[in-house]
């Protein structure tokens, strides 16, 4: 990987961590909680109770991107960033434009995809 390619990719996936990290706190310094005595009847309680579980579920998904930024970030102090962990080629730049924390080629990606369907049927 070009030396300039790489310092884009690393100021995009700083950018991108700036950006969940100050979601993160934002949504913690706003957070509300609702009690049942704040709630007028159950239906409200269940909307906000799936409001709750859904806002958890996002919350989730973003600390799972934030580790692999995090990793990404890593593998470029290393040098080891833009090369597949399962058959060592280098992970395609269009590949990593489109999903900069790509820890696999499209190639091993779509092997490994396909294993998982098999498994599923």
């Amino acid at each position: 990987m070009k030396k300039k390619e790489k310092e884009m990719f690393e100021t995009l996936l700083k950018e991108r961590r700036a950006e969940l990290v100050a979601t993160a706190t934002s949504a913690k310094d706003n957070r509300l909680v609702l009690e049942r005595e704040d709630l007028p009847d159950e239906v409200d309680l269940a909307s906000s109770e799936a409001d709750q579980a859904m806002n958890m579920r996002l919350k989730d998904r973003e600390l799972i991107l934030l580790k692999k930024i995090d990793k990404a970030l890593l593998k470029m102090q290393n040098d080891e960033y833009g090369i597949c962990e399962r058959c060592g080629e280098e992970i395609g730049v269009k590949r990593l434009e489109a999903r900069p924390v790509a820890e696999l080629c499209i190639r091993c990606k779509e092997e490994t995809e396909k294993l998982e369907r098999a498994f599923a049927d």
